[in-house]
């Protein structure tokens, strides 16, 4: 903005801008909420939009109100017509016109895909680079069956994140392979319902459900001879799948659950592919177990 020709007081408007919006915007999306005290609608706003950009402080977000009665100048740079006007800020450009937002669901849904898009400094984001490594440390503790060490790193990572999805799973999951299944339920309750709709928090949930549904089998062989006696009994194969997987044999479970599906893919309303699709949430839709039981089951559904 070029200041030739300004008063004192509008050069120091002008410089208040630039330290109170241009500067945090070089790693930090600034919102820009345009506003007035005789303005309704902007009262309504305003109370919106302190609480969005509370919740967003810690993924780099930062909001700034603009009196466009007191600094008429900078009102008239972004050529702002009516209020209340929201505007979103990075590196000192305009990104987006958050206007059209006016309840706290539609401007989180589009914070959430700026900040997608755009290199944003945050200490979310720091914490998450520094966790990262030891998140994966928890997850090949679970995956090692190495119970004990999982939720020592978990337990000591919710400490430090615990709105982390990614953390609160692995306790949850962790907790489940201890057999304390409540208690992993009791901590994926206190979760905010929308972080219910969040991958690793199902992932976890359906860790949950499948201890609810496959009970350990004290002695497994009684079950493989039922099986090996009458391989058409699909509820002792089911059974079995569901000893097996209590036991952390998923290739012994994912095995029978197949073999239910192959023989009978309706068998009680779809059971064998229900379970079989749960445990693959339980150990990740990206792991490469998965992929090859997902080419197994397309083998079987489409030939």
């Amino acid at each position: 903005m070029a200041t030739l020709g300004m008063s004192a007081a509008e050069k120091e408007a002008i410089e208040a801008f630039k330290r109170d919006v241009v500067e945090p915007s070089m790693t930090s999306l600034v919102i820009l909420d345009f506003w007035a005290e005789w303005c309704g609608p902007c009262k309504q706003l305003g109370p919106v939009l302190d609480k969005v950009a509370a919740d967003y402080a810690d993924r780099g977000v930062l909001l700034v109100k603009v009196n466009v009665d007191e600094q008429k100048m900078i009102a008239a740079q972004f050529r702002v017509q009516s209020i209340p006007t929201v505007y979103a800020l990075f590196q000192g450009q305009l990104v987006a016109d958050l206007t059209p937002a006016r309840t706290e669901g539609q401007l989180t849904q589009m914070l959430d895909q700026i900040l997608r898009q755009l290199p944003i400094q945050s200490d979310a984001g720091k914490l998450r680079e520094d966790i990262a490594p030891l998140i994966a440390m928890g997850e090949e503790a679970i995956e090692a069956g190495d119970t004990e060490r999982a939720l020592s790193i978990f337990g000591q990572l919710v400490e430090t994140a615990p709105d982390d999805p990614e953390v609160v799973s692995g306790l949850a999951r962790a907790l489940v392979k201890s057999g304390s299944v409540e208690e992993a339920e009791s901590l994926i309750a206190t979760l905010p319902p929308e972080k219910l709709k969040e991958a690793p928090i199902q992932r976890a949930q359906a860790a949950i459900a499948l201890a609810r549904e496959a009970r350990p089998v004290d002695d497994l062989e009684p079950l493989r001879a039922k099986v090996a006696a009458d391989p058409d009994d699909l509820e002792a194969r089911f059974e079995l799948a569901g000893g097996l997987m209590a036991a952390d044999d998923r290739d012994g479970a994912a095995d029978h659950l197949l073999e239910i599906i192959s023989r009978d893919r309706d068998w009680n309303e779809g059971a064998a592919r229900q379970r079989l699709l749960k445990l693959m949430e339980v150990v990740g839709l990206e792991d490469v177990w998965v992929r090859d039981q997902r080419r197994r089951l397309s083998a079987i559904l489409f030939t």
